[in-house]
């Protein structure tokens, strides 16, 4: 609580990384409340502009390294719930 938190997502892929690559992290509250995506990457990266994480989510992957995680700043007990890494590379998923 307090500090940052990263939530690892690795990835291969069969098909060579192009702009095509997105990536989605959607969250679900423990509590079974709305699945929301909190963020967002199709070549650059997109943090959700609305919600709980709002302003609090930062980009630390690196697509070239099979690497889709993201950060989030100064958790709570309250953020507790699922977290899915979703990343398509057409054809690829």
């Amino acid at each position: 609580v307090g500090e940052q938190v990263t939530l690892k997502c690795s990835f291969r892929s069969s098909s060579p990384i192009t702009e095509s690559l997105t990536i989605d992290w959607t969250y679900r509250p423990l509590t079974s409340g709305q699945m929301e995506t909190i963020f967002h990457y199709q070549s650059v990266p997109y943090p959700t502009t609305a919600g709980k994480f709002k302003e609090r989510i930062t980009w630390v992957g690196n697509v070239a390294e099979g690497d889709a995680s993201i950060a989030i700043q100064s958790p709570a007990m309250s953020d507790n719930g699922t977290f899915i890494c979703s990343v398509r590379n057409p054809p690829d998923v």
